[in-house]
């Protein structure tokens, strides 16, 4: 039986085992049939060979630990024109003129640790830490006279803790598709945006580094090898928990919030050019629904969100314990941010 490697893509060296061999079976169905050639040597199965992270993949063998340092770098703008007053006629216009610049960029140097438990049964734990800075801008014009304001917030610690668990539905192989059921938990260990400092206005003077609200994932991948490209696709549904955040802000009392749940859904190729090097490219696109939140006893929706964006990534084995993996993200909705780029390096060894 083929090891199998975590996390959305076997190893080249893999692919080219599986193809090679089924060749090679072929010329000696029986054991007077003339040999032609020489079977490939065995190879070593590699720990990771992806460029596209939490997907969801091929498991981790039995009794082995992958480590995996990364380091996330997300950017995101908004530029906002707004009137507000009458138009006399075109391009005469009576009122306020607002324009806003919003960026903001976050770091996040995270660790997972991944334990293959069987062939078939992977447990993972992964725990982040956020750096998170903000810079907003206002121009606003009235009556002739120009105001400009500035403001730039920051926040950094821990972030949200989360634990999964992978299972592999069938054997796979001979070509058939492997299915991975996937079930991850997000915890509230970062700082909640209810539990910043704030002002007596309720103004926020920090940026958070957690979402504040638990939440479960189940999902569930499907990978097709199709030599020297192995197809994917992962589709999922993110429930966050609602909770009472019973505080004043300001001079509003926040209760009850009901954060969105999300439908996620990704597919791409992955191809291997070599036994060392592969590249991927892929979309992903996160469909979230309306927040509700009680405001003085009365409930407010937000709007929904939709996030969708193109991947591109590229993945290389250093040896046959360690992988460079680097990741990027193009945004293409407006609610997406404009880039992602994410650089991980997993190295794995066996524990038992």
């Amino acid at each position: 039986m083929i090891s199998m490697t975590k996390k959305v893509f076997m190893a080249p060296s893999l692919l080219s085992m599986m193809v090679a061999s089924a060749a090679y079976a072929q010329t000696s169905n029986d054991e007077n049939m003339e040999q032609v050639g020489q079977p490939p040597p065995q190879q070593a199965a590699q720990p990771e060979i992806q460029a596209i992270p939490d997907i969801g993949g091929v498991l981790t063998p039995q009794g082995r630990l992958v480590l995996e340092p990364e380091l996330q770098y997300s950017h995101s703008s908004v530029n906002r024109l707004t009137f507000r007053g009458s138009e006399i006629v075109p391009a005469f216009l009576v009122g306020v003129i607002d324009a806003e610049d919003v960026d903001r960029d976050s770091w996040t140097a995270s660790l997972t640790g991944r334990l293959g438990v069987t062939n078939r049964f992977e447990l993972e734990l992964k725990v982040p830490y956020v750096y998170r800075d903000d810079t907003y801008g206002n121009t606003s014009n009235l009556g002739g006279a120009t105001r400009y304001s500035d403001r730039s917030l920051s926040g950094d610690g821990i972030g949200d803790v989360e634990v999964a668990a992978h299972y592999q539905l069938n054997r796979g192989g001979n070509g058939s598709p492997f299915f991975i059921g996937n079930l991850r938990y997000k915890s509230t260990t970062g700082e909640s945006p209810f539990d910043i400092d704030r002002d007596s206005d309720g103004i926020e003077s920090e940026l958070a580094t957690g979402s504040g609200f638990h939440s479960i994932e189940p999902s569930l991948t499907i990978l097709a090898p199709s030599d020297p490209a192995i197809y994917f696709a992962n589709i999922g549904y993110l429930y966050n928990m609602k909770d009472d955040v019973n505080k004043s802000i300001g001079e509003s009392f926040v209760g009850e919030v009901d954060p969105g749940d999300a439908v996620r859904l990704s597919f791409g190729m992955a191809y291997s050019i070599n036994q060392k090097s592969s590249f991927t490219l892929g979309y992903k696109n996160d469909f979230i629904g309306e927040t509700e939140t009680e405001v003085n006893g009365v409930t407010f929706p937000s709007s929904s969100l939709n996030i969708g964006s193109m991947l591109l990534g590229w993945s290389y084995q250093l040896d046959p314990d360690v992988a460079l993996n680097l990741n990027l993200e193009f945004g293409i909705t407006e609610d997406a941010p404009d880039t992602t780029l994410t650089l991980r390096s997993p190295f794995g060894f066996n524990v038992f």
